[in-house]
């Protein structure tokens, strides 16, 4: 089977399925129906967040310009405290800062699809990212219009971006406060997405052949566009104090039948700063790697971890965000115990994004009572909790797509 037939008949197969589904969601479909399904409602939306954790200094820019190094290390006794909600439940998008625990957004972005060419009813274009970064002197999230990517460093100081039409061939370091750039990494192979190490210190760069933002969609039916043809060649890990980093050759594993509709399949840090997450959305599913792109064993606190769920492991490492539940209330998650992957509660929340502390989590949700899926606000929810702080507005629209915008977490 042809990529062009494959999505024909994915699109039509979802057409089939009821509901239109929100942005994002296309583009991993067949990884999501070779899983187990669970009733979910909204656990399919289009932004996957890293939550970090540790601080990273704001790169100097004097004439020397290339000192980016950690302003501490991972504290081994976090502080059981942290700053009150910062909440703004009538903006949408948010102006000012929203925040809670440990967690804040640090950036957002809003997307469109470029359509660039259509030939034999198939449509092509480029899904086109536009940021707004958090200003850490004013509190206030401003666009910038230049970057295609972006990655928050721990401490709200320091951004990993890439420039406009990837994979591009150099990374820069952003001063947040300043808007500059600091310092420019420059790379062999191009780069088409970034991640930062759990402590800040490290940063994953994945290289692909072509833009992994490519999209395509059959004009004759009216779904969202997906992805295609993944074109990943491997990794680069830094050090970002230095800018020194090495590249390792992984390429996209497909499945027996060789399909694939997902172009973008970037790699993350699991949790220990050693291993290399490769994320696929089909199976085998996801695998790992050391630094040096030798695959290795699934780390124990990887193990349940879904690769659609953005809030991951929790900062006391013994809890996981599950998927959606829907039990005891319409819009619900799952969470898991770390070591068994059994779950342990139900949480308020249609798709949980980042976790505030070790038992309160950061999620989209809907109104009570709400019957639109996508008609959905940022919220702070807690296990053994029934109740919800709104921390955003209401996204606009009423199909996934209009107004929708995504957030980008770091830890303050």
């Amino acid at each position: 089977m042809n990529v062009e037939e494959l999505l024909r008949d994915t699109l039509r197969e979802q057409a089939e399925d009821g509901p239109r589904t929100p942005p994002g969601f296309a583009d991993r479909v067949l990884g999501v129906r070779r899983r187990r399904r669970t009733r979910r409602i909204a656990s399919v939306a289009a932004a996957v967040a890293v939550v970090l954790t540790a601080a990273i200094a704001v790169p100097s820019l004097d004439s020397g310009g290339h000192d980016v190094r950690p302003s501490r290390g991972v504290d081994p006794k976090p502080a059981t405290t942290h700053p009150a909600p910062s909440a703004h439940p009538a903006q949408s998008p948010v102006h000012e800062l929203v925040a809670a625990g440990r967690t804040a957004m640090a950036a957002y972005y809003t997307w469109k699809t470029d359509w660039q060419s259509v030939h034999d009813g198939i449509r092509k274009g480029i899904r086109v990212r536009t940021y707004w970064l958090l200003d850490p002197k004013s509190g206030h999230y401003e666009k910038d219009a230049r970057w295609s990517f972006v990655a928050v460093a721990p401490g709200l100081r320091t951004a990993a971006v890439l420039e406009r039409h990837l994979p591009v061939r150099r990374i820069g370091l952003l001063d947040l406060a300043s808007g500059k750039v600091a310092r420019w990494i420059p790379v062999d192979h191009p780069v088409g997405g970034l991640e930062f190490s759990h402590d800040g210190t490290r940063l994953v760069a994945t290289t692909y052949g072509e833009n992994p933002d490519k999209q395509i969609k059959m004009d004759n039916i009216d779904r969202d566009p997906v992805s295609v043809k993944p074109s990943r060649t491997g990794f680069y890990v830094f050090d970002v104090a230095s800018g020194k980093g090495s590249w390792a050759d992984v390429k996209v594993v497909r499945d027996d039948q060789g399909n694939e509709i997902q172009a973008r399949q970037d790699f993350g840090f699991c949790r220990d700063g050693k291993t290399i997450r490769g994320r696929q959305s089909v199976t085998p599913g996801d695998r790992f790697y050391d630094v040096s792109g030798r695959e290795v064993s699934v780390p124990d606190a990887e193990r349940y971890r879904t690769w659609f769920t953005g809030a991951g492991l929790s900062p006391d490492g013994t809890r996981l965000a599950g998927e959606f539940a829907g039990e005891k209330w319409h819009t619900s998650s799952w969470i898991l115990d770390a070591r068994t992957g059994k779950n342990v509660a139900e949480v308020r929340g249609q798709i949980l994004l980042a976790w505030a502390d070790d038992r309160s989590l950061i999620a989209w949700d809907i109104a009570k009572g709400d019957k639109n899926e996508f008609h959905n606000r940022l919220v702070l929810v807690t296990i053994g909790s029934d109740k919800e702080v709104p921390l955003s507005g209401f996204l606009k629209g009423t199909d996934g797509t209009v107004g929708r915008w995504e957030p980008v977490f770091a830890e303050r």
